[in-house]
């Protein structure tokens, strides 16, 4: 059959799906890695690694597919940094988003009305995850693979070099790293400066239906190849959240809330982010550190390593029967600092209120409330300079447990709607690759019988309204003594 492939290189795995030109998933794949932590704070990868998990993921699917596909849409992670020579061979292990080492240069730009400025012009909140930041840190603390750096790239720019043999980047991906003029289109000066480089040292930026036609051996030669944008934005497009007044939620490792829009929509206070889908359209919201990697951490360190997939469903049931709320045990799921709205490098987690009555269901119940309290922090965020929020779509590894998606309807007070099977982000590259490959005048707009909705229940709702209020006043409470934790360890 005739499909397009859409392709996403995400932190832990790379993940494939075969997509028919109605937009409905015909097939899937994925492959899985892992990453280095070898000082507290630093989070790199194996850029090699990546891109031999990649073309293995596109063997195992076209293979799958017993067909080639028609054309490739790409996706990757956001604020990734690789240090590479002319040949792209890289220096130092590529860092990645939750790389930290930087969050004192990220504190002291948030001080400063130049790096607010930068914010404004480049849409992407100052904190350690930006290249941008990044940067500063290098140019400051390693400067001899600093200043021997060909090009400072991202990993969506080792994989289209890696195949086409140019650095280029789209302009979703340049327009998260902290160095990218959102409105011009261009490298913006101010930010090149701070960080100590030229334009040079950079990919040069393409629009995200950039396409070429590939001429290798891992697909057939001739195949259409659409660079695409980055993981979250496609999120949205693959989740069919583009209109206005529909959001998109997402909890994988992470987590985010975005909408579309027309324009930017800044934020200083709570620095949302505004990165670029297309010609036409913005993503604009806030990305929260712990999603499943708060309960997993849980999980693996206090219910079972390993579990499952009977235990883990099991789990998840013993959670539901636990009352909304945890029966006054709340948690602030800050195990790895957080970004929006707080954009606290050194905050922590913190089981508050707990009691003699209190088990290990209850602690499992408030760690999943926890991260659904940190996603509507956002959603707040978000909505207070945006239309609004009438219709909410979910993706997301979290969407497999209805428990979850139940609780977070409850906790933000919204219909959730759970698009169709596949990754949403995936999706979202096939998408924006059969328009840019002129198999359809727009973006498909796909219909999947398994959609399934989840309305907030009115008294947990009730519940969750007065204990979120408890949820912010705790991190005001505890930010000082947060702080001192981090600063004595």
């Amino acid at each position: 059959m005739d499909y397009v492939l859409g392709v996403d290189v995400g932190t832990g795995s790379v993940k494939a799906v075969a997509v028919g030109l109605n937009g409905n998933v015909c097939g899937q794949s994925q492959q899985h890695y892992s990453f280095n932590s070898p000082k507290p704070g630093y989070q790199e990868q194996d850029p090699e690694l990546i891109w031999t998990a990649f073309t293995a993921v596109i063997k195992d699917i076209t293979g799958k597919m017993a067909a080639q596909p028609m054309a490739i849409g790409l996706s990757s992670a956001m604020h990734s940094l690789i240090m590479v020579d002319k040949n792209c061979d890289p220096s130092a292990p590529m860092m990645t988003w939750a790389d930290n080492r930087s969050w004192p240069v990220a504190k002291k730009l948030r001080a400063s009305p130049e790096g607010m400025a930068i914010y404004t012009a480049t849409g992407t909140p100052l904190h350690a995850m930006s290249p941008l930041c990044k940067l500063i840190w290098l140019k400051e603390n390693e400067p001899e693979l600093f200043n021997k750096a060909h090009k400072f790239i991202s990993i969506k720019d080792y994989i289209w070099y890696k195949l086409f043999k140019e650095f280029k980047t789209d302009y979703s991906i340049a327009s998260g790293m902290g160095l990218f003029n959102i409105s011009t289109r261009r490298w913006h000066a101010d930010a090149l400066e701070l960080a100590g480089i030229e334009d040079k040292l950079l990919s040069d930026p393409v629009p995200t239906d950039y396409t070429k036609r590939y001429d290798g051996d891992i697909l057939k030669p001739g195949t259409t190849v659409t660079i695409g944008a980055s993981d979250g934005c496609l999120a949205n497009l693959g989740s069919m959240a583009i209109a206005p007044g529909t959001a998109s939620i997402t909890i994988g490792t992470s987590g985010a809330v975005r909408i579309a829009s027309s324009t930017p929509l800044p934020n200083p206070e709570a620095m949302t982010f505004s990165y670029i889908l297309d010609n036409d359209t913005y993503i604009c919201g806030g990305p929260v550190n712990n999603g499943g990697i708060a309960m997993q951490w849980w999980l693996n360190n206090f219910v079972g390593e390993g579990l499952s997939d009977e235990e883990y469903e099991q789990t998840f049931q013993q959670i539901a029967g636990v009352p909304a709320g945890s029966s006054g045990l709340i948690f602030l799921p800050y195990l790895t600092g957080e970004r929006a709205p707080i954009w606290d490098s050194e905050s922590c987690g913190t089981f508050f209120g707990v009691k003699l009555q209190h088990t290990r269901h209850h602690f499992s119940k408030a760690v999943l409330e926890g991260i659904c309290f940190a996603i509507k922090d956002v959603l707040e965020a978000v909505q207070q300079n945006s239309r609004p929020i009438t219709q909410v779509n979910v993706s997301g590894g979290f969407v497999q447990s209805a428990v979850w998606v139940q609780t977070l309807a409850d906790i933000t007070g919204k219909i959730l709607a759970v698009a169709q099977a596949g990754d949403a982000s995936a999706l979202g590259a096939a998408f924006i690759a059969i328009k840019a490959s002129g198999f359809a005048p727009g973006y498909p707009n796909p219909t999947s019988a398994d959609s399934q909705s989840f309305k907030p229940n009115p008294a947990n709702a009730d519940i969750y309204r007065k204990i979120f209020k408890i949820y912010k006043q705790l991190y005001t409470d505890l930010k000082e003594t947060m702080h001192q934790v981090s600063q004595a360890r």
